[in-house]
């Protein structure tokens, strides 16, 4: 190959994200079976959101697991079933007596956080004065993909568990369950992620 045709070549390459999506969708297809658009263009938000970070393999594999056991396999924001019904966060509480119940692909609760996730996104009050906008598919995965690289959740993040270049292995996934929620379901998230990251392989994740 020549030094132009290299030079192309690379060129033609994200400098984060997918190289060959269509190979990563053939790749996760038997995960779901028949996938829905709203599946797809749930991934494909996160995907987005983690390529603007930067994320590297594992983190991104995790991350998508995350978002198909939390969600029921949709990779949609949904809200918390009894939205917050005998919880502590589950009462009416700071702008304008909002109720912050879990909202999004990871259940975004308690007004500070929805707080902290309006500074950090840039929002300028727009999450802080609906909390619904949580629910929206970009700012959802922004919330996720942030959140879990930063450690809101837990105090515990992808770097604490998973590596920063090349692929997890199922123990590293399985202890990164506590990203989000303890060890509960810990080996069956893990599972998903072995094959979301399977499949970002498959796409040329760079």
């Amino acid at each position: 190959m020549t030094t132009a045709s290299k030079s192309a070549a690379a060129s033609a390459r994200p400098a984060h994200g997918l190289a060959a999506p269509a190979k990563f969708f053939a790749a996760i297809r038997p995960l779901f079976g028949a996938m829905t658009k709203a599946q797809v263009e749930g991934i494909q938000a996160k995907l987005a959101a983690f390529a603007a970070q930067g994320s590297p393999l594992a983190h991104v594999a995790y991350g998508l697991a995350t978002s198909f056991h939390e969600t029921a396999q949709r990779m949609q924001p949904i809200p918390e079933i009894g939205r917050g019904r005998n919880y502590p966060y589950g009462k009416p509480g700071k702008h304008g007596g909002q109720i912050a119940y879990g909202r999004g692909d990871v259940q975004l609760t308690w007004d500070y956080n929805y707080e902290r996730a309006d500074d950090e996104l840039g929002l300028k009050g727009a999450l802080t004065s609906n909390y619904d906008r949580a629910l929206e598919t970009d700012i959802s995965a922004k919330i996720m993909v942030l959140g879990m690289t930063e450690g809101w959740f837990t105090a515990r993040k992808f770097s604490t568990y998973l590596p920063a270049k090349g692929a997890a292995t199922p123990v590293q996934f399985t202890s990164a369950r506590r990203i989000i929620n303890g060890i509960d379901r810990a080996e069956k998230v893990a599972g998903y992620a072995m094959s979301f990251q399977a499949a970002l392989v498959a796409g040329g994740w760079a």
